[in-house]
């Protein structure tokens, strides 16, 4: 009885806030409700956490090499493609990279922004092969906490981006995402080609530089929201929970780049022992 009344209740609340949703973009792939989506993120967790592992168990590695080849490029085309449409339907023909608001008519520039909105919602999708790659490849290592709440979480925000706020400053993120990705997927790219391309990949560290730059001008430049006197923007939770993902990622890649850097963990061998040398000399000075 009282399961009933609850679920009576969230059906309720449900259809109420579905009410005020962006009607532009209810039939699109995926945007009739968030449970494909939900049903979908939670086979990949159990995949890459729990199934993956013991299929592989007694199975050796997948040699992916042309398919990792053919897959990272193809995201970088795609993350291309989208960074030319963010630009050409908002963020290069009018916003003020201040207070941007969504534009809710059915115009063909804001049709254009909302059906990009949903192209970056579903490229995370996409973006959940690479653990499934992993996995698959045996990469155990790869497989870490922040590598698989990252992939879950975007996803699963981002219909809500879609359904209701497609568009304005809320979308600066993704823009800026789709950029790093194609320097990222690049190397990845590059990686997968094989020993002969090696010496092209001398930057690897500054790919979580890179990182780490974008989640700081994220932060930056959804933090201005809180210091305007007048911006009307239609739903504030997003810019919250923008403002959320910038800190927590910041966080987590700072601590990646600590483990990962800093001690050396993933540093060429040569550099590996000169860091190890370093903090040595450190330890020795500090008895002193």
């Amino acid at each position: 009885m009282v399961f009933r009344e609850f679920t009576s209740t969230a059906a309720q609340l449900y259809d109420k806030w579905m009410k005020d949703a962006d009607p532009r973009t209810e039939d699109w792939l995926l945007m009739s409700s968030p449970l494909p989506q939900t049903v979908i993120i939670a086979f990949y967790i159990y995949f890459v956490i729990s199934l993956g592992p013991r299929l592989m168990e007694n199975r050796k590695p997948f040699d992916l090499k042309r398919v990792l080849i053919i897959y990272n490029f193809s995201v970088v085309a795609y993350s291309l493609y989208m960074c030319y449409e963010f630009v050409m339907s908002g963020w290069g023909t009018g916003y003020s990279f201040g207070c941007d608001l969504v534009d809710y008519s059915r115009s063909p520039k804001a049709m254009r922004m909302a059906w990009t909105c949903w192209l970056y919602y579903f490229s995370k999708f996409i973006e959940l092969l690479d653990t499934v790659f992993f996995v698959l490849r045996k990469k155990r290592n790869q497989v870490t906490f922040l590598h698989v709440y990252h992939h879950s979480i975007m996803p699963f925000t981002w219909w809500f981006g879609v359904r209701f706020s497609p568009g304005g400053l809320g979308t600066f993120h993704a823009l800026l995402n789709c950029i790093v990705h194609v320097i990222m997927y690049t190397y990845y790219g590059l990686s997968a080609l094989g020993p002969t391309y090696q010496k092209f990949l001398w930057w690897k560290k500054h790919l979580t530089s890179i990182q780490l730059i974008q989640f700081v001008i994220v932060t930056l430049h959804i933090s201005q929201y809180f210091f305007m006197k007048d911006c009307p923007y239609l739903y504030p939770v997003f810019i919250y929970i923008i403002g959320l993902y910038g800190i927590l990622f910041l966080l987590l890649f700072l601590n990646f780049w600590y483990h990962a850097y800093t001690k050396g963990k993933r540093l060429p061998k040569g550099l590996q022992n000169t860091t190890m040398q370093q903090n040595n000399n450190d330890i020795h000075h500090k008895k002193k």
